[in-house]
């Protein structure tokens, strides 16, 4: 039987997350699904996207005659760099992110807790290789973190937990999350459902992330 909703693309669920980026606001873009974003944004938007490796102004990742191979972003994609944007050293980076500078920083998790702890640099696979990066900073240094991701692995097992099992990231950092299946808020009574996908119930969705989720 099929089932009576459809999930997100990666596309979708970025351009969801966009919706609430605020204008004028210094976005960090974590590796993996959150780099998407670079590309579709409005441009009639001043979003301003800051990559830790020292790239302010970031544009969209770039093709063709447009690729400078000295210009990467932290993923090591071939960026753009809109007018008025600047390359800067990696200490004045990391000066903008521990600094409270980043108004949001967008990150890929494995989990994310209710009272929002956020797991997103190593899992139990003894096969991966732990890299945390510079999410540790992002994690605590940004205003808010705006974590991207799906909503269950591929065994079906819920990335929102009670309690990660995963060494953490960060500690209640995680403000929103937006997933293929739903965007939820983290508040101090638990996770909110501020939206969901067409023909999935708020009940199948608290069945499918093992957890009761609250109704706006």
């Amino acid at each position: 039987m099929s089932k009576p909703y459809t999930p997100r693309t990666v596309t979708e669920v970025a351009r969801r997350l966009i919706q609430d980026i605020p204008e004028g606001a210094y976005v960090n873009l974590g590796i993996g699904q959150p780099m998407m974003i670079s590309n579709l944004l409005p441009p009639d938007r001043e979003i301003i996207l800051q990559s830790e490796n020292g790239v302010v102004g970031m544009g969209p990742v770039a093709e063709g005659d447009d690729i400078d191979t000295e210009l990467v972003n932290a993923g090591k994609q071939f960026v753009t760099l809109l007018p008025g944007g600047s390359i800067v050293h990696h200490a004045d980076s990391f000066a903008m992110i521990r600094g409270g500078h980043i108004d949001i920083c967008v990150l890929g998790a494995f989990q994310v807790s209710v009272r929002g702890d956020l797991a997103n640099w190593r899992t139990r696979d003894p096969a991966a290789i732990p890299a945390v990066g510079g999410a540790m900073d992002l994690a605590r240094g940004a205003k808010q973190v705006f974590v991207m991701m799906e909503h269950t692995t591929r065994g079906s097992e819920s990335k929102l937990v009670e309690t990660c099992d995963y060494p953490l990231t960060g500690v209640g950092v995680v403000d929103r999350i937006y997933t293929d299946l739903a965007t939820l808020a983290v508040t101090p009574s638990g996770l909110l459902v501020v939206d969901r996908v067409d023909g999935l119930s708020h009940e199948a969705l608290e069945e499918i992330s093992k957890l009761r989720l609250l109704r706006e």
